[in-house]
Order: C-alpha cells, then sequence, then structure tokens
C-alpha cells in the first residue's frame, strides 16, 4: 500500500540546511503553535532532562518523557511499534494515545495486539524516518482504529543494532501538521531516548539476574554453615574458640573437629584455593569425603592421603583447584598434639609460661588435590598448660590496608605477645587488630581463625 501525500525523507531534508546548522537552529528555533521564545522552551526541557534521569523504571521514565515532549510538539495521537523477537512482517503496538489504560510492554507483553501487515508494518520494516503529509490508509487495515481521523504522521524509527526495532509515530488530524525543519531533532531526540530506555530496561535486567544469583549464593551460604561443627567440643585440658568469615556470599576455608575417644578430637582446618562459589563447592566436596572416611581418623597422615587421593582422583585433575590443610589430633591427657600438615600456613602458638613464641613446624608436604602420589608424614608437639594456639587460614595474615600492605605473621604475633584468659578474648583480640590495620574493609579473602586454649 502506497499512502498518498508522503513528500519528505531525511535523506529530502537535508537538502535544505546544512545538518550541523539545522540541528543548532532546531535547538532554539521556537514551535510557532506552542513556545513562544527560547528561555520558554529551555524551561521545558531542562525540567524534563532532571526528572527522566530520576527514573529507576522504563514505564515510568516513558509516561514522564511523553507527557513533556507533547508540550514541546503538539500532536493528535501517537503509537509506538515493536517487531523485537518478531519475525518478519510481524510487529506489536505497544503504546497508544486511543487505549484506555497503560500497557507495560516489559511486562505485559501478551496485551500486547500483533499485526503481520498493514502500513504500521511497511513504515516499520522500512527502518527510515518518513513523514506523511496528507494520510489516507485503507479501510482494510489492520491497524485502522489507530489511524482513522488523522491526516498527517510522522514515523521515527529507533535503531537498535542498526536496525529499527522500535518506531515513535506521530500523528495529527489535520494534513501537513509536522514541520520538516523539526523533523531531524526529531529523529535525533527520539533515538537518543531511545538508547536510553534500552539501557534502563538492561539496567533492570541485570539488577534482577543479580539478584536471582544473590539469592542462590545465599542458599549456598546458609548450606555451606551448614557443614561447619554447630558446637565446639569440650575437653578437660584444652578450651576451643573459633571465627569464620567468607570474603563473598560463599568461600573455601573449611573447620571441621572429629571424636577419636573421650580424650582426644581431630582438628582439621583447611583452605581451598580460589574464591566463591567454585570454592565452596569443593569445601563441601572435601567436607563430604572427609566424613564418609573408614576409620577413627587417629592417624593425620593416613588421613590426609586418603583426601588427597580422593580430590586427585574426581576432583581436581584439571589442576584448577587445590586445597591446603592442617589436621591434628589432640590427645587431653598428655597434651599432645600429633599432626600432618598439607602446604598449610604454620600454627603459631604463645607460650604464655615462658612469653615465647613458637610455630608448630614438620611433617608438611603437598596441598591437597596437586599429586595423588604425594607422602604424608606426621610430627608431633608438647604443648603446656597456658599455650594459645593459634590456627588460621591466609585470609587473616594476607588482609591488605589501603596501601596494600599485609596484614602478616608479626603482626598477629604482636598480638599473640598478650595472653588472654579465654580463648574467645584471643579471637576477639586478632580481629579487632586486623580491622583497624585494614579500616574495616570488606575482607579481601575468606578468613577463619581457631584459637586453643591450654588449661
Amino acid at each position: 500500500m502506497a499512502p498518498c501525500g508522503e513528500r519528505h525523507s531525511v535523506a529530502h531534508a537535508a537538502q535544505h540546511a546544512p545538518f550541523e546548522a539545522r540541528i543548532v537552529n532546531n535547538l532554539i528555533t521556537l514551535d510557532r503553535e506552542h513556545a513562544q521564545t527560547w528561555q520558554e522552551r529551555l524551561a521545558i526541557i531542562v525540567p524534563m532532562m532532571r526528572e527522566i534521569s530520576e527514573y529507576t523504571d522504563p514505564q515510568e521514565m516513558v509516561r514522564a518523557y511523553g507527557a513533556r515532549v507533547a508540550k514541546l510538539i503538539p500532536r493528535d495521537g501517537f503509537i509506538s511499534l515493536s517487531r523485537r523477537d518478531l519475525p518478519s512482517p510481524q510487529y506489536r503496538i505497544t503504546r497508544s494515545s486511543r487505549w484506555a489504560s497503560v500497557v507495560n510492554p516489559w511486562k505485559e507483553k501478551d496485551k500486547l495486539p500483533l499485526f503481520d501487515r498493514g502500513l504500521l508494518g511497511e513504515l516499520l520494516y522500512s527502518e527510515e524516518p518518513r513523514i506523511i503529509d496528507d494520510l489516507t490508509p485503507s479501510s482494510d487495515d489492520p491497524a485502522i482504529e489507530y489511524l482513522d481521523g488523522m491526516r498527517s504522521l510522522m514515523a521515527l524509527p529507533l535503531y537498535d543494532g542498526g536496525h529499527s526495532i522500535n518506531m515513535v509515530v506521530m500523528l495529527k488530524k489535520t494534513p501537513g501538521g509536522f514541520d520538516l525543519e523539526r523533523f531531524p531533532e526529531m529523529m535525533w531526540m527520539s533515538n537518543l531516548f531511545g538508547r536510553a530506555t534500552t539501557s534502563l530496561v538492561l539496567s533492570d535486567e541485570v539488577k534482577q539476574a543479580y539478584q536471582a544469583v544473590d539469592r542462590e549464593l545465599k542458599a549456598v551460604e546458609d548450606i555451606q554453615r551448614s557443614l561447619l561443627p554447630r558446637e565446639l567440643p569440650k575437653l578437660s585440658t584444652m578450651e576451643l574458640a573459633a571465627y569464620y568469615q567468607t570474603s563473598r556470599r560463599a568461600g573455601g576455608d573449611y573447620y571441621d573437629f572429629f571424636h577419636i575417644d573421650d580424650d582426644r578430637i581431630g582438628i582439621l582446618i583447611a583452605d581451598v584455593s580460589g574464591h566463591g562459589t567454585p570454592a565452596a563447592v569443593l569445601m563441601a566436596v572435601l567436607h563430604s569425603i572427609a566424613h564418609t572416611y573408614v576409620g577413627t581418623r587417629d592417624d593425620p597422615a593416613k588421613f590426609l592421603a586418603f583426601l588427597n587421593q580422593q580430590l586427585c582422583k574426581r576432583y581436581t585433575a584439571d589442576g584448577a583447584l587445590f586445597v591446603t590443610a592442617f589436621y591434628g589430633i589432640y590427645d587431653a591427657r598428655t597434651r599432645m598434639l600429633t599432626f600432618s600438615n598439607a602446604g598449610h600456613n604454620l600454627p603459631r602458638v604463645k607460650h604464655c609460661e615462658t612469653g615465647d613464641l613458637s610455630s608448630i613446624e614438620g611433617a608438611l608436604s603437598f596441598p591437597l588435590g596437586i599429586a595423588d602420589e604425594a607422602n604424608y608424614t606426621s610430627a608431633q608437639f608438647q604443648f603446656k598448660p597456658g599455650d594459645q594456639a593459634v590456627f588460621y587460614t591466609d585470609g587473616i595474615t594476607e588482609a591488605m590496608n589501603a596501601q596494600h600492605d599485609l596484614f602478616g605473621v608479626e603482626r598477629m604475633d604482636d598480638v599473640l605477645e598478650c595472653c588472654r584468659p579465654h580463648a574467645q578474648d584471643m579471637i576477639n583480640a586478632v580481629l579487632e587488630a586486623v580491622n583497624e590495620f585494614t579500616g574495616n574493609a570488606p575482607p579481601n579473602d575468606d578468613r577463619t581463625l581457631l584459637i586453643a586454649r591450654i588449661s
């Protein structure tokens, strides 16, 4: 269908004046039917820009913009079209001045009229701006109810990815109702606003996607924390306290206790490489492997070897992740710790009777999940009454300040210099020092502390 009265396109309009001069002129030229001075026109545009900049809902922003533009560009009707996600020649009407109620095209797509022919479809798929001065739509046009009674039309395609995905159609009841000199300006303004709307829609989609991911990570976090001990063991010669904080919703640190007999417990602290969900998943895997071990877990070297073989065989063959771990058996009767170390930070011990500081050294081997043939050995460390042992992950010692300096073992040792009456007091002191050093910045790595006070 070729409607009569069609006379202009942007290419034709370009013949009247240089493009840049026309844009500048149009920004300050009066709309004779409305504003009388450029100051009055600016007084409409500035509040419009302020108002739409405040919106986070694209539907509300479009509503506000349409109301303001109507004051600048008088019209008797308008139609918005979209062919997004539709095969040619289908299109939807997403807005119309003739609708009694507003439909949100992003949330109520099923309510939008769908067409596959007619003048509006031809305009949209032509991908060109057009003005029709003497509009005479065919009576069998499927969208005649939107065009009936209108005598002139301005079609403004909105480009996305180089194609006219959407279009705004302005209508007037009189022939020749649109000023050609305003045509390029309207094309410019409409597309800039269209890009702003698209950005807002994408921002909202990203926000919703982030919220969905965050809900899932919160579930992972809850599951992960459920894997940690709910209660700390109680022994006649050892008081325990624990602290656990992930750098994100879920993390890769892990600690656990295993009952050996009435006088002995197993103490495990581990740190999966990396952060976030992958580390959290491997942490859960490690927990499962540790709790399916057949035996009493009273041989640290044998226990770590089992964990290593299972990880290498099924979970870390690609080398993307590994686990450092320290496992020790504490005997409350003798105050002896029998331990094995798979590449983990050496626990620090404050000997409160003598004032000395030392590390629990020895039996050091590869982290878990690197080499299935790794050999693990055991060693012993004799505690004395009053000793305070600190088992930790590197999220403590590698906490950074604003200058990217590390908290380090020495600063932790400074805290340990003062003996505390309870294990929890020592945890509080270490955390206070870390937070003071980092300026209370969020952790950049998971942080785990186990304090064992020998009584």
